[in-house]
């Protein structure tokens, strides 16, 4: 590799890593040097430090770095050369992209380009806080569903959906496996006037680590959605949740909408 280059000397590696119960220390390091390529502090053919370097960076064990290092060359972000380092792959993905597509048509796209695995079907009292967006009578019955969307054999993201009962009577694991749950949901005549939609991150669960092949305690990130028919009533509520190694949210704001509620907003939550 005749185009292997050192890294740049004023990088600065972050030290530190947390040693309370949650992700495993390889994890941890294998989040942060994998940040910093995917940041483009280390470029493409430059080498990341060297094990014993990274001992001394993060106050690790040989063999914590060594499983870090494992996990980036099993993922594609580096390569071992015997005698000369470790260094950086070229992005598979290339530069980063446009938001190209409408909330609808990134759906479908969604839809074409996963295989999807359908967990559970079943109709249920919804809990409270579905039950209050949905604007169901308390106990009020929904359709509830979870599927598991995957890439081959990596699994990409868990969906959980809420259904009102009206829009739901063809709504079975084979249908699933047919058609996305907003064109059965369309199929109905419903025409979608709005979405609301929250970003949060959460940490995963022993579930959601299983199911994405992920740690358990490691960070998701979280998109809410409650879908709204022309006449303002909520059809239905959708959550889904993936891991940042693998997904990306874009999104573009048009001129007409920065000082609109399009934009966005953030909303803190203190405890205190």
């Amino acid at each position: 590799m005749s185009s292997q280059k050192a890294a740049p000397a004023s990088v600065v590696v972050p030290t530190g890593l947390q040693r309370s119960p949650g992700t495993a220390l390889h994890r941890q390091l294998y989040i942060v040097l994998r940040d910093q390529i995917l940041r483009g502090t280390f470029p493409a053919g430059a080498a990341i430090p060297k094990e014993a370097d990274l001992e001394q960076m993060f106050g690790v064990s040989r063999i914590t770095v060594r499983r870090a290092v494992a996990d980036l060359e099993s993922h594609g972000l580096v390569r071992k050369v015997p005698s000369k380092g470790t260094f950086v792959l070229p992005r598979k993905d290339g530069a980063r992209r446009e938001a190209t597509l409408t909330l609808l048509e990134a759906l479908t796209r969604q839809a074409e380009d996963t295989q999807v695995q359908v967990l559970s079907v079943e109709t249920v009292h919804a809990p409270g806080d579905i039950a209050l967006l949905l604007e169901l009578e308390p106990n009020g019955v929904a359709h509830h569903v979870v599927r598991l969307r995957s890439a081959g054999k990596t699994p990409l993201m868990v969906t959980d959906a809420w259904v009102l009962a009206k829009w739901a009577q063809d709504l079975t694991p084979k249908t699933l496996l047919k058609n996305a749950l907003f064109e059965i949901i369309l199929s109905k005549g419903v025409k979608f006037g709005k979405v609301v939609q929250e970003f949060s991150a959460i940490l995963a669960d022993p579930q959601q680590a299983s199911l994405l092949k992920t740690d358990v305690g490691s960070p998701l990130i979280k998109v809410t959605r409650l879908f709204y028919d022309a006449q303002d009533r909520p059809a239905y509520h959708l959550t889904s949740v993936a891991t940042p190694e693998r997904t990306r949210l874009l999104m573009e704001i048009p001129a007409s909408a920065i000082n609109t509620l399009s934009a966005g907003s953030y909303q803190h939550t203190v405890l205190v």
